[in-house]
């Protein structure tokens, strides 16, 4: 199994195509995270103030 397909290779058993798709998709995951973490730290530091 193939971890990231080419967009011309003609296969099947993969688990990310490298397209405009996925690349948006991972960019968006990878941003949601990093917003969550900021959030997590944030009300982390705001609660141990109280």
């Amino acid at each position: 199994m193939k971890f990231v397909k080419e967009e011309d290779e003609k296969r099947k058993d993969f688990i990310f195509q490298k397209n405009t798709k996925t690349k948006f998709g991972a960019k968006f995951v990878i941003l949601v995270l990093i917003i969550l973490i900021a959030v997590v730290v944030a009300s982390g530091i705001f609660f141990e103030f109280l």
